[in-house]
């Protein structure tokens, strides 16, 4: 990615991403209305455990080849989203972005003697309905899936398609955990254990941030585990977390966790859940006299909607995202150049769109490139992936656990400009700048 890199347009009207996933984004909001919790203490203990309870580094395989598609069938990959719901942008948008990855594939020639098909799943933004899409795909004859964006949805999907033998590429699904459900879970994202050290550093040593405070979405592992990495990370930098207090997405009230966290008198917020509530938080914050106080989070807040639910109190706040509109790569110019004939010349208003394109093509390639067209040897192709050039940056899964190492930017929220734009560079980090 090049320095000139950053500002998303607002374009596709509707929420998003952003990020999550997980990447980012994660896993996101529950339906409004949901009842709700609220607890104080340090962050949750994760419940969601990998296949078998295999620890990282050790994933295992599948108990089961998988199925293969026999000449002259078609080949059938789902691609699973949030397509209605709260996460409807992220879904769309990755749908969106996966289409575009198989017309791009069948120009340079497809796999000869073969249709391929894409089967749209619909998550509807929530985990149960998640797994629900990834077990008809599977009964539909889907030799891979392709998605999700939310880590407790993609977990889910991974879950059903294990004992299968069906390869699953997440698009924005950030939870570092998530591969270890089986050798065939691979991501095209960054993990949570990139960015949320990537946060602790941009706000210990660009911000000089040393007293945050944080608040996490008790019932999205996404949440959780964002939550987790930038404790970690901050405290090794030598900052302090004083408080962090807990709530269920789908929540609107946040008066009682904000009082708690304004008597510890924190400089900066690190707020680890999705755009729908990262916006309130922020205004009840601003409400309850922290004028002064910098809000971070991560990928979860990639969406034109945060503007809308934070107002002015999420203006000059920073997040982590994978990808932006204003990057000049000539594979990002290209892409951008064929969404906009396809959208009435607008930009993708996420960062899924590029996620699902990458996912999608990786796919397809891998695919053409592997043994024979089978789950099997789909899994051994995608483990052997090396220097992918995709639209959100190189990817390399090989010897990597499903997990490419791959630069995090950070970017300011900004109001927008006369073109919508309304993230600002901030600045990058590779992994390695944040061990």
């Amino acid at each position: 990615m090049t320095k000139e890199y950053f500002s998303i347009k607002l374009g596709v009207a509707a929420l998003a991403l952003g990020m999550i996933a997980a990447s980012g984004c994660g896993d996101k909001p529950a339906d409004p209305g949901t009842t709700t919790t609220t607890t104080t203490g340090t962050t949750a203990t994760n419940t969601d455990k990998p296949a078998g309870d295999a620890p990282a580094g050790e994933r295992k395989a599948p108990p089961v080849d998988g199925p293969k598609v026999a000449d002259g069938e078609d080949i059938k990959i789902s691609a699973i989203g949030s397509l209605t719901g709260d996460q409807k942008p992220w879904g769309t948008d990755s749908l969106d972005g996966a289409n575009m990855a198989l017309e791009d594939f069948n120009k340079q020639g497809g796999i000869p003697g073969h249709k391929i098909v894409i089967l749209p799943g619909d998550s509807a933004s929530k985990p149960e309905q998640a797994q629900t899409a990834a077990e008809k795909a599977i009964a539909d004859g889907a030799i891979a899936i392709v998605g999700e964006v939310a880590s407790g949805h993609t977990i889910q999907i991974a879950k059903s398609a294990f004992p299968k033998g069906i390869p699953v590429v997440a698009v924005g699904a950030t939870k570092t955990t998530l591969t270890n459900e089986g050798t065939n879970v691979f991501r095209v994202c960054y993990t949570d254990d990139v960015q949320g050290p990537v946060m602790a550093k941009f706000a210990y040593d660009k911000l000089g941030l040393r007293k945050m405070a944080m608040m996490t979405d008790n019932k999205q592992p996404y949440s959780q585990g964002l939550s987790a990495s930038f404790a970690a990370a901050f405290k090794k930098f030598g900052g302090e977390i004083v408080d962090e207090q807990k709530y269920e997405s789908g929540n609107t009230q946040f008066s009682g966790q904000i009082t708690q966290l304004a008597a510890k008198q924190p400089d900066g917020m690190f707020l680890s859940g999705y755009f729908t509530e990262v916006g309130p938080i922020a205004q009840a914050a601003r409400q309850a006299g922290l004028s002064k106080v910098k809000f971070l989070g991560g990928d979860g807040w990639d969406s034109p909607s945060l503007l809308t639910s934070g107002g002015d109190a999420i203006i000059g706040s920073y997040f982590c995202n994978h990808y932006n509109n204003a990057d000049d790569r000539p594979q990002v110019k290209t892409f951008e150049e064929e969404y906009k004939a396809k959208h009435d010349g607008k930009l993708p208003g996420t960062t899924m769109a590029a996620l699902g394109y990458d996912a999608m093509m990786l796919t397809l390639q891998r695919l053409k490139a592997a043994k024979s067209l089978s789950s099997k040897d789909l899994i051994a192709s995608l483990e052997d992936t090396t220097d992918y050039k995709g639209i959100t940056g190189d990817i390399t899964l090989k010897g990597m656990n499903g997990n490419p190492p791959k630069r995090a930017i950070v970017v300011e929220v900004a109001k927008p400009d006369a073109q919508g734009q309304w993230q600002k560079f901030a600045t990058a980090y590779t992994p390695d700048q944040v061990k």
